[in-house]
């Protein structure tokens, strides 16, 4: 089925067991395999039911044809869901081999002793490892993953999930995920508690024409503190895949959750994600992002402000090179008094590449007080590329502040020949100017992240001088 086709969905055979005991996965959605994975996950009946209202919506929801095209990405080429093929370890040692050494090579055992208070490891859609240091467990935090979170803390997880943050209505892809999702990262941290180290989730996307559908929820509650980072990567294959997250953040009264993503696709994967945020007084949530690789991408995190004194911060930065068109932005909605909120996004488009930055902030009829500044700034490294822009703004309240800005520009002859006079290559001068625009956002990312999206960003900028 193409995704054109809102209604039409075919019905593969579910998840079924061979002679030798073994899992299959098959391709497509159906209700069969939503209630197979329901069950192979042993979730309670409220789940299960969540699951089939979301598909039901799902089928009746249009696929949106205002953004990117996606044409060809087809359902029923997925693999929507693949059972686990090894258990759930709570040390590093017990990781199979293979999952072991990806995750080694990515640095995060290492970082878990020293920088870190907690690990979640999603492989494929199936969480393998979780760990929370002692002391943090002590001072109650819940930090899981999702399955375990389903199955250990059910009345808590059922009041927020998908309720008034992400509702499965929200559009269709929201929709396709709360029928199927599977893994993601689940965080609690109790009133008046500081978590002054972060929690850290990756999720890794393995096999060939896969959809991975983590879900990730965040309750900080009233006047705690929490940082949590999460990184995604895929392999390449040469057959679309797709990654349809969603991200829930509950800011209660007076606390603050930052949210740090660093996410490097394959150029074979569509990114079509829902994150949103709900703050209350005094609140403050933050969202700093890294997007590279994908081959489309649809991501708009969304904050709303839902109490006096609130506060919303998002900072991105994107590259969209050859064949990739990414559709990004940020939402904030300012609901009550005094309110503030911060938006800063920085793209970069090459070898014909599209950056577009769709955003908006709206002002409701009880804002007064409120203040928002946007900006949004493209660098474009050559004449075949694209840097779009459509901000809207609404207002309901004329007692408030808001300020847009954006820029979209080349780097120029003169500065690449004023670093040539200095020794640098061209490829060096491109790199070094790249760091200095996207530095505004590297600079609120932990250490080594801000290193490592650097160095995916000068690896991306070779031979990009057009």
């Amino acid at each position: 089925m193409a995704v054109t086709d809102a209604t039409r969905i075919t019905k593969p055979s579910p998840i079924v067991e061979t002679e030798q005991g073994e899992l299959v996965a098959r391709r497509g959605v159906s209700l069969e395999v939503i209630r197979e994975l329901s069950k192979i996950k042993g979730e309670p009946r409220w789940m299960a039911e969540k699951r089939e209202q979301s598909f039901n919506i799902f089928q009746r929801k249009p696929i949106p044809t205002w953004g990117p095209d996606l044409s060809e990405l087809n359902f029923d080429d997925l693999v929507l869901y693949s059972p686990p093929t090894t258990g759930r370890f709570n040390s590093w040692d017990d990781v199979p081999e293979e999952m072991k050494k990806t995750y080694e090579d990515l640095g995060i055992p290492q970082a878990e002793r020293e920088h870190l208070a907690g690990v979640v490891g999603v492989w494929r859609q199936e969480p393998v490892y979780e760990g929370l240091k002692e002391e943090y467990a002590k001072m109650g935090i819940l930090f899981c993953s999702m399955d375990t979170a389903v199955r250990e803390y059910p009345d808590l997880v059922q009041k927020y999930f998908m309720t008034k943050c992400v509702p499965a209505q929200d559009n269709k892809f929201s929709a396709l995920h709360g029928a199927v999702w599977s893994g993601g990262a689940f965080v609690y941290i109790p009133p008046g508690v500081r978590c002054d180290l972060p929690l850290q989730a990756y999720f890794r996307m393995e096999g060939a024409g896969e959809g991975t559908f983590e879900h990730t929820l965040i309750i900080a509650d009233e006047g705690s503190e929490v940082n949590y980072i999460e990184g995604c990567t895929a392999q390449t294959y040469s057959v679309n895949s797709m990654h349809s997250a969603v991200v829930e953040i509950f800011v209660h009264e007076g606390a603050k959750a930052r949210y740090t993503t660093v996410q490097n696709w394959s150029k074979d994967v569509y990114n079509l994600n829902t994150k949103r945020a709900r703050v209350d007084a005094h609140g403050t949530v933050e969202w700093v992002g890294g997007s590279m690789g994908a081959k489309v991408v649809m991501l708009y995190p969304g904050s709303y402000l839902m109490g006096e004194g609130a506060r919303a911060d998002h900072l991105n930065v994107g590259v969209a090179g050859k064949g990739v068109h990414k559709d990004t932005g940020a939402k904030v909605v300012h609901l009550a008094p005094n309110t503030t909120s911060n938006i800063l996004a920085k793209s970069i488009s090459k070898d014909g590449g599209i950056m577009g930055y769709r955003g908006l902030v709206k002002m409701g009829a009880h804002s007064q007080g409120s203040k928002a500044r946007v900006q949004c700034d493209g660098l474009m490294m050559d004449g075949i590329s694209r840097s779009d822009t459509w901000p809207d703004i609404q207002i309901e309240n004329p007692h408030v502040t808001v300020a847009h800005e954006a820029t979209v520009g080349r780097i120029s002859d003169d500065q690449l020949f004023y670093m040539g006079t200095r020794g640098f290559s061209e490829d060096e001068a491109a790199a070094m100017i790249v760091n200095g625009f996207i530095e505004p956002v590297t600079k609120e990312l932990p250490m080594e992240y801000a290193v490592e999206l650097n160095r995916l960003i000068q690896l991306e900028m070779i031979g990009s001088i057009g």
